[in-house]
């Protein structure tokens, strides 16, 4: 099918900066417009959580949903979306109306009816792939989300008038969406859904191994991490189903918005710089230290963290590590939220080693921003990482990330090694095994070739002409939906 006539129904629980708690708020952005750019119709569904509406200026009625013994009654909502990308809005005041963020309340505990929330939007997602689609546009390809549209593929797979095919991306697997049987008949899927070749997960209903089981293509967000999740540990329980799909699995990187993140024209930055022109990452470093009451002096490389601060990041490996980084020497900085115990200790060990460690708890883009371009090295000791995003950031200002070998860490950081040196690959630095020698034998050696400032600078323009664009992901994904469009043989 031609790209021009090709469409393609984007459904996500998030869509920045409409609603964002993570990655996926980035990527259900920076895809469908990357898509569109390609020539595919791609159109993003949403829920119109509270204020969302009021962010788009151009949204009409496009169809009332009736309620049904099921679900309430709710309208779509058509307008313009970010990128220009054509949205359609699910106005249900009685579920998504409320206080808090996409998932939960304000506290952080889930909403109880996220089963009929998400069910709703997975439904809907279904219908509008049908010859019963509510509105005059009718998907060809049906491309569900993580868990909250993961019933999409299910309803389409059920649906008497269902015309399209469907697709889900797995950001995170550890998120799989998980309900107690008596949903199954509540969210009005029949009953031969619940069984092991369906939506039943020991005893339970799974919304995502919904998605990857009646999905007719899956993928998800780096080749490394698409090989990981057929096998334990990051299977997580689903690396049967997914190694039984294994033909029908598509690792794809994700990208990065290039025009938000440019060093060249980043408003955000004390000064500008590129790689011809490096210069003035020396004064984004001297802001970033003034900011965090850093004195390294010039000999000194200055690393960041931008993270939550959990486990599976691995602040713990930081944290533990803290004595011998500093010892290096090395000068750090950290920005993120998380575990209140970490947040806490950071807290203590800043005022502990001022003018070493620099800690700011929250999160601020316009910082983030800053810290990305201005330091020497970015950490990113990740226990598992689906894809990451922080990692292509750093390397398109220039700044060398430390990165354990996993996931989309793997796919997109080229180790530095005698021969990635040698042919102009070598991007950051990366170790193998999860432990505190490994980590601090990685940071000692971006540090010994930090230390080396043609050798640095070498590094830094490898990392900074590499392209993370999305439009070669946008190509792939094209890729994917014709596949599944083309009659079996």
């Amino acid at each position: 099918m031609p790209a021009a006539s090709l469409r393609v129904l984007f459904a996500t629980s998030e869509c920045a900066p409409l609603a964002k708690t993570g990655g996926l708020a980035d990527v259900s952005a920076a895809l469908p417009a990357a898509l569109r750019a390609l020539g595919v119709d791609a159109r993003v569904l949403l829920p119109a959580y509270r204020g969302v509406a009021g962010q788009v200026t151009d949204l009409e009625l496009a169809a009332v949903l009736r309620a049904s013994l099921h679900f309430p009654a709710a309208r779509l909502l058509q307008g313009t979306g970010p990128g220009g990308v054509p949205l359609f809005l699910l106005d249900c005041p009685a579920l998504y109306d409320r206080e808090g963020g996409p998932y939960g309340d304000a506290s952080g505990v889930d909403f109880k009816d996220n089963a009929v929330r998400f069910g709703l939007l997975s439904e809907v997602a279904a219908r509008l792939g049908t010859a019963a689609s509510p509105v005059d546009w009718r998907a060809h390809v049906v491309h569900a989300n993580d868990w909250q549209t993961g019933l999409a593929p299910a309803y389409l797979h059920f649906h008497a008038d269902a015309l399209a095919r469907s697709v889900i991306t797995i950001h995170n697997l550890a998120f799989q969406g998980i309900f107690t049987a008596d949903t199954v008949r509540a969210l009005g899927l029949p009953a031969e859904s619940f069984s092991v070749n369906g939506v039943e997960y020991h005893g339970l209903l799974s919304f995502l191994k919904g998605g990857l089981y009646y999905a007719d293509a899956i993928t998800t967000v780096s080749p490394t991490y698409a090989r990981e999740i057929q096998g334990e540990p990051l299977g997580f329980g689903m690396q049967g189903l997914l190694a039984g799909r294994s033909a029908s699995l598509h690792g794809i990187l994700n990208g990065i918005d290039t025009a938000l993140w440019d060093p060249e024209r980043d408003a955000r930055l004390a000064a500008k710089f590129s790689a011809t022109a490096l210069a003035g990452k020396a004064a984004n470093r001297a802001a970033l230290c003034d900011r965090f009451a850093l004195t390294p002096g010039a000999e000194v490389p200055v690393a960041v963290m931008v993270s939550r601060l959990t486990y599976q990041k691995g602040i713990d490996l930081v944290l533990n590590a803290l004595d011998a980084l500093l010892a290096m020497p090395v000068a750090l900085a950290v920005l993120g939220t998380g575990e209140p115990a970490y947040e806490n200790l950071l807290k203590e060990l800043a005022r502990r080693h001022r003018g070493r460690l620099g800690v700011a708890i929250g999160f601020d883009e316009s910082l983030a921003h800053l810290m990305i371009a201005a330091a020497d090295l970015f950490l990113m000791p990740s226990r598992f990482e689906p894809c990451g995003l922080d990692q292509m950031l750093a390397q398109r200002y220039g700044t060398l990330p430390v990165v354990h070998a996993t996931g989309g860490l793997v796919d997109s950081v080229v180790d530095f090694s005698p021969e990635s040196v040698a042919n102009g690959t070598a991007s950051g630095f990366a170790f193998r095994d999860e432990t505190q020698g490994e980590f601090v034998g990685a940071v000692s050696r971006a540090c010994e070739a930090w230390h080396n400032r043609a050798l640095r600078e070498q590094l830094q323009r490898n990392a900074m002409t590499k392209d993370f664009s999305w439009a070669q992901s946008a190509r792939r994904y094209r890729e994917v939906y014709e596949s599944v469009l083309r009659p079996s043989p």
